[in-house]
């Protein structure tokens, strides 16, 4: 078989590839090792795929097959989520690095193309883990790499490496234990092997070369638009309430009864009040009647809204800040926290919600600051926020936290007249300062070092690690305060969405009585999955 490659044949190719690996995600979700919420490799992988046909898609009629390349390479890049996608995105890179100025297919091009794919992996890649997706990649290059040395036809190569890959995939186990012990074989490299599966096929069979592909979508432009609904409330209302003795669940249901978009935060010493009115003078006294008001914050949201979208157009007439903020969370409390601490843009996302890299480039293009500093705040969001250094229209840094707590302690070290190279290494050492704990429910049967997991019971992670298990919240989470508390003089505890006021006081009293030289801070985080985020410095 010989083939030659053109635009639109190439397109095709990446079509049935993603086609293939589209219709098989939730199989490649299934084999996520630890049996938390997390962002799915089949979803993040597809979602990827997505982003590059519809760069594909945006193509003027006849493009070429450089035109294709470029419109892989970018598209992937932009549309990478979580670990999973970002590493795909660089596979696709090396591909087409070297198939862009070729045209016919030889296997001398497969091995050369492959090859340059694994070295551009695996330079993405600080720390590489054998029996992952890079193995899998390098295994089939080595494939490719030796029937090339004996002359095998290109038919026979490109059977050899899609064989090669799915072996490479069953032998994962054995390199990586902890595949081994939950009895499933890496995600990515699964994914990779039908994403390969899915090109050969095609490729062999002539069939996708002769089909009409649509592609569907076009290209997603940022531009200020006037998003405001008049069937919304007007005004915006925020501020504290000093020295309420009510609980906040009596405020709670106050603010929800007399407006949107309601948070309570804070204790009975200070509340943050904020509500969607079209009476804030109401509010106001209501408030005056329950303790001291201060910080009296009232916008026109009609009217913000039209600022805002004037300010955007007009964002170059404002000199830049040195330097600014973009961070990742999901949850009002934790946002206003990250907002109250000096961050610009918040990008929702977290554990099952891994923002991509054009979200994140987006975010960034939204500061005026001469720099921009990522805090992902997650580790399945480190790379994504690291390719965006490689595409922003100004300089990108990335302190890479892996948790919410991390970034509150690094936006603390900052100082107005720091020189940015200082701030970073600051910022980095501030988080890595701070130890992590995590409150979830198990999602599936699994096995950790503590032992078995069953769905449904409630697990501590200790820096990401499973070091509890249970079937009761308070209990479990004392015992995680027990592991972080040694040597810690503040604990910071965050709820979450689902915790209620009396596990959370029954969390505190168990805290206090185990611990009571320990300071204890209680802050409305309202992130979802995690009913409890535990910070210990």
């Amino acid at each position: 078989m010989t083939q030659t490659l053109r635009g639109d044949t190439a397109a095709q190719l990446v079509f049935a590839a993603a086609e293939a690996l589209k219709s098989r995600k939730d199989e490649i979700n299934k084999l996520n090792v630890f049996p938390v919420p997390d962002g799915d490799t089949g979803t993040n992988m597809s979602l990827t795929m997505d982003a590059v046909l519809k760069d594909i898609a945006t193509l003027p009629a006849d493009y070429s097959l450089a035109e294709a390349c470029q419109a892989i390479q970018h598209g992937s890049l932009m549309g990478a989520r979580g670990n999973s996608g970002v590493i795909l995105s660089q596979i696709l890179r090396g591909l087409c690095d070297v198939f862009k100025d070729t045209a016919e297919i030889t296997p001398a091009l497969i091995a050369d193309a492959l090859e340059r794919a694994t070295t551009v992996a695996f330079q993405a890649v600080r720390k590489p883990v054998e029996g992952t997706i890079l193995t899998v990649l390098r295994d089939a290059a080595t494939a490719a790499r030796a029937g090339v040395k004996e002359s095998t036809s290109l038919d026979n190569v490109l059977d050899e490496v899609v064989a090669e890959a799915f072996d490479s995939v069953r032998r994962g186990p054995d390199l990586l234990p902890v595949l081994k012990e939950n009895g499933v074989v890496d995600a990515g490299g699964f994914g990779l092997a039908i994403l390969a599966e899915g090109l050969v096929a095609a490729l062999e069979g002539h069939t996708l070369a002769k089909r009409k592909v649509l592609f569907e979508g076009a290209p997603l432009h940022v531009q200020p638009v006037n998003d405001w609904d008049d069937d919304e409330y007007l005004y915006c209302t925020e501020f504290l309430l000093f020295g309420a003795q009510t609980p906040r669940e009596q405020l709670e249901k106050w603010t929800s009864s007399h407006g949107g978009s309601d948070l309570v935060v804070g204790d009975s010493d200070t509340y943050k009040i904020h509500i969607h009115t079209n009476d804030p003078g109401s509010v106001l006294v209501w408030a005056t009647l329950l303790g001291e008001v201060g910080e009296v914050h009232i916008h026109n949201m009609r009217r913000q809204t039209a600022d805002r979208a004037a300010g955007l157009v007009h964002t170059e007439d404002t000199p830049p800040k040195p330097f600014g903020f973009v961070a990742v969370a999901t949850g009002a409390g934790l946002v206003e926290i990250l907002r109250s601490l000096g961050v610009d843009q918040v990008v929702t996302g977290g554990q099952t919600m891994n923002p991509s890299t054009a979200e994140l480039l987006e975010a960034v293009q939204k500061v005026n600051a001469d720099t921009v500093i990522i805090l992902p705040d997650n580790r399945n969001i480190i790379m994504a926020a690291q390719q965006v250094a490689g595409v922003a229209d100004r300089p990108v840094r990335v302190v890479p936290t892996t948790s919410v707590p991390q970034a509150f302690a690094a936006l603390l070290t900052v100082e107005s007249d720091a020189d940015i190279d200082e701030l970073v290494a600051e910022m980095t050492s501030a988080a890595a300062a701070v130890r992590t704990g995590e409150i979830t429910t198990a999602i599936k049967d699994s096995k950790a070092p503590v032992g078995p997991i069953k769905t449904g019971q409630i697990i501590a992670l200790a820096d990401h690690e499973i070091v509890a298990v249970g079937d009761e919240l308070v209990s479990v989470t004392a015992q995680l305060v027990d592991l972080l508390a040694e040597d810690a003089e503040t604990l910071t505890l965050l709820t979450g969405a689902d915790l209620s006021s009396d596990q959370t006081d029954r969390i505190v009293a168990a805290i206090e009585a185990s611990h009571p030289d320990l300071d204890v801070e209680v802050h409305e985080g309202g992130q979802p999955l995690y009913p409890v985020l535990l910070a210990a410095e």
